[in-house]
């Protein structure tokens, strides 16, 4: 398993605790530190099977201020959530094929 996690975020804490609760190997990668590359986000948008805007954390300063609004493409909102990384929604975890996001943490348990 994989978690794009940031430490800072109670829902992101909560969803590796169940995570490692349930005796589960799990990757870390702190995205704010190590931001996925194009083809990484994309592919994790894949996974979810949703839209890039659904990825979005709209309530970000960043977000209001610059591109709300705005009417962008897929690509160009994948590119926006790779130069403010802050704006993609948290945490993301993956297992094989399957990807969910921990909101709530719960959603997790669909991949055990």
């Amino acid at each position: 398993m994989k978690i794009y996690h940031n430490p800072r975020c109670r829902k992101s804490r909560e969803t590796l605790e169940l995570i490692e609760n349930e005796g589960k190997e799990v990757e870390i990668v702190k995205y704010l530190e190590t931001i996925p590359s194009k083809d990484e986000l994309i592919n994790l948008i894949n996974l979810l099977g949703i839209k890039p805007i659904d990825l979005v954390r709209k309530n970000e300063a960043i977000w209001k201020e610059h591109y709300k609004g705005k009417a962008l493409s897929d690509s160009e909102i994948v590119n926006v959530m790779l130069s403010n990384p802050k704006l993609i929604e948290r945490p993301i975890v993956v297992s094989g094929n399957k990807a969910v996001l921990g909101r709530p943490p719960q959603n997790v348990l669909s991949l055990f």
